[in-house]
């Protein structure tokens, strides 16, 4: 069991393409009370327009971002590539963690050697999985 002493995160963002898995993934996060608010996007390019959005405001950044790796048109390479660009209020704010099916090596170790990505889940995301990142970010 976690320490009642790591608190709920404020908000986090989940980017799939797959409506199963963002059902799954929020229901585990507002079960575990992980986070106040989940923003969900079904698209890179929707997770991208949201944080060009709020890029000036903190209290609408997510504190982590759930990313998948395997989407239409902007996929999670796509998407880090385009982060990088964003000031440096969201690049410290938000933290990448990959959250995918992906079992390709060369994928994974591309993408977990991105400066941004500070965690490789593989899917569904667990509450054990959600109790380490508490740990981790505490």
């Amino acid at each position: 069991m976690v320490d009642a002493e790591i608190k709920t995160l404020d908000i986090v963002m989940l980017v799939d393409d797959n409506d199963t898995d963002n059902f799954i993934s929020k229901r585990i996060i507002e079960i575990t009370k992980f986070s106040h608010r989940v923003e969900v996007k079904s698209s890179g390019k929707g997770a991208l327009d949201y944080l060009k959005q709020y890029e000036n405001d903190s209290q609408n950044l997510p504190s982590i971002i759930f990313l998948d790796i395997n989407m239409p048109i902007v996929d999670g390479f796509v998407f880090l590539y385009e982060f990088e660009k964003f000031n440096e209020l969201v690049r410290n704010k938000c933290k990448v963690i990959i959250l995918s099916s992906s079992d390709n090596k060369r994928d994974i170790d591309k993408i977990v050697n991105n400066n941004y990505v500070i965690k490789f889940i593989t899917k569904p995301l667990t509450e054990i999985a959600l109790d380490e990142i508490k740990l981790s970010n505490s």
